[in-house]
């Protein structure tokens, strides 16, 4: 049995964790990491048999990028939350960023800092940084079409903000990506309800309105834990996952979710024009 605690070289962690924890700054960024690092403590008391071998954490061990992130983006104003399920192999693993392909990362959002390793890494899914070379498509599709949207990441960040709902990434013993709803029903669970709470309080933080799931199991679980939790003033909906998995993303992802974005009337937020 594999335990949710990750931890390995792990930059200036503890001092982090203490600086989150002091509540006198209550700005959205500190709200929204105090919910992300209470989570990192409850989910390093589950544990996860097969088929995971591997359990990444970057809000562990690239907490230093993750930390420039939210700093440099999270600030007041927000409407909408884009949520995504679970960090990506060659995305938020390496970068600490959802949806964080690393050149969208460097060049567009102008993120940097240090990215040490899990305690235990596959051979085939080593972690680089910074310095990765392969690029992740719903990565690049997903920050490619917001940078062609609105110019400069502050007219993004002006009204947005971009979160994923778990920040584990599962992998097999061949170093296949295993999706949260790929795991054990009961694992996926205690998992996922963790994370629904924390998603609340992460709602809470930016105290926005809308929370727009990328792809379906995103949207879904937003919903139902938004519901649970008794909110009724922040709207739920969603645009469709870039992943090359699925075929309609690789007919042309960037139209779909344009007019998906202007029927929700969030398209006019983000023009540069």
């Amino acid at each position: 049995m594999l335990d949710g605690s990750t931890s390995g070289n792990e930059p200036g962690l503890s001092a982090l964790q203490n600086r989150v924890s002091e509540p006198a700054d209550e700005t959205p960024s500190s709200r929204f990491l105090q919910a992300e690092q209470e989570l990192n403590a409850l989910l390093r008391g589950l544990t996860f048999g097969g088929p995971v071998r591997y359990i990444y954490n970057p809000l562990e061990y690239a907490w230093d990028t993750h930390r420039c992130y939210v700093e440099k983006y999270c600030q007041t104003g927000k409407t909408v939350l884009f949520l995504g399920m679970n960090p990506g192999p060659f995305g938020m693993a390496q970068t600490g960023v959802p949806f964080g392909e690393v050149k969208s990362v460097v060049d567009w959002l102008k993120i940097s800092g240090e990215v040490g390793r899990p305690a235990e890494e596959h051979p085939k899914r080593r972690i680089l940084g910074l310095g990765c070379t392969q690029s992740e498509v719903s990565g690049a599709r997903f920050w490619g079409f917001f940078r062609k949207l609105c110019g400069e990441p502050e007219q993004f960040f002006r009204h947005c903000f971009v979160h994923n709902l778990c920040p584990l990434i599962f992998m097999s013993a061949s170093g296949k990506n295993l999706t949260p709803p790929e795991l054990p029903a009961a694992e996926r669970e205690k998992l996922l309800s963790l994370c629904d709470a924390a998603l609340c309080k992460v709602v809470e933080a930016l105290d926005v309105s809308m929370v727009i799931g990328v792809g379906k199991v995103a949207e879904q679980r937003a919903r139902r834990a938004l519901s649970a939790a008794g909110v009724v003033n922040v709207r739920v909906e969603g645009v469709m996952h870039p992943s090359p998995r699925n075929p309609l993303a690789n007919k042309g992802w960037e139209e779909v979710a344009k007019a998906k974005l202007a029927d929700l009337g969030v398209l006019r937020l983000l023009s540069s024009s």
